[in-house]
């Protein structure tokens, strides 16, 4: 068969091209469109897509708030493209979920109620508050704390494989914002129960810019060299390690807590979490909507 005659796809069904369409990505299927007419209709069918929604997809969606009904759409590529780009409140409004537009992977976001985070049922400490920017009915405003810690778990089942994802506390400090400019928080992200490494998270992004260091000068006194403790104070400019905050195309902050693969078949549960209770510094204006899980690239 020629190659030209093969491009032009005039050897081919549509059927037989949609399946081999089905094999490949969202992506490849979008610019085979481009081909020729036969690859552009059979790309647009519920075959190919079909294909790329997760298995479990009508699952997941019959666990949203008001069920599969209330979605506004009718081919399989319409549903793909709805999820990519406007994710669905499930399990009562406590996780979104959604789909990476290029690979089809599975993300979610775990909201405020679903964390764990200490000191939440004190009033004087974190109060309950609906902003209109939030996919979700309530985020979490962090009133007065020293010992700032969350946390929240996802199972691996719920995740695509062969995966590598990524866990994002999003949040967003529009009010008056105080106490973690002089400590950086350690996040940790990894199976629960077992040992986890540890990162530094800078929530201030200006705060985990400046430090001070302090230096022992010698200093020569007539014919005698004393070696005398003269500290000078020096402000330096440095950027130590960590992550630091990242804004959001829907206006919200992110800073990234670590990373985790899933393997196919894998059963684990995953927990991602992070705290500053070293600093003693009281803290305050934070005001927290979730932790995203997404594919990385």
């Amino acid at each position: 068969m020629a190659v030209e005659r093969f491009a032009g796809g005039d050897e081919l069904p549509e059927g037989c091209i949609a399946n081999a369409l089905s094999l490949t990505s969202p992506k490849d299927a979008c610019r085979l469109s481009l081909v020729a007419s036969t690859f552009r209709s059979a790309a647009e069918s519920d075959v190919v897509w079909e294909r790329f929604l997760p298995p479990d997809y009508y699952d997941i969606i019959s666990r949203s708030i008001g069920g599969p009904g209330l979605l506004p759409v009718g081919s399989k590529k319409e549903l793909y493209l709805h999820l990519c780009d406007y994710p669905i409140l499930i399990d009562g409004g406590t996780k979104s979920f959604s789909l990476e537009k290029w690979s089809g992977k599975k993300c979610y976001m775990l909201a405020a109620r679903s964390l764990q985070i200490v000191w939440v049922d004190t009033p004087r400490h974190w109060r309950w508050i609906s902003l209109p920017e939030s996919r979700f009915s309530e985020v979490a405003e962090l009133l007065d704390v020293c010992w700032f810690d969350i946390s929240g778990k996802i199972n691996t089942n719920m995740l695509s494989p062969d995966t590598r994802y990524g866990a994002y506390l999003v949040f967003t400090t529009k009010f008056r914002t105080y106490g973690f400019e002089n400590q950086p928080a350690e996040s940790s992200v990894g199976i629960a129960g077992h040992e986890r490494e540890t990162q530094p998270v800078h929530l201030d992004p200006q705060g985990g810019h400046r430090r001070y260091r302090y230096q022992v000068v010698p200093r020569r006194l007539g014919i005698f060299t004393h070696h005398m403790a003269h500290i000078l104070r020096q402000e330096v400019e440095d950027t130590p390690k960590g992550h630091y905050p990242k804004q959001r195309s829907d206006g919200w902050t992110e800073i990234e807590l670590g990373e985790f693969f899933v393997k196919k078949g894998q059963e684990a549960e995953i927990e991602m979490s992070l705290k500053e209770v070293k600093g003693g510094d009281r803290k305050c204006g934070l005001i927290v909507e979730g932790i995203d899980i997404r594919p990385k690239e």
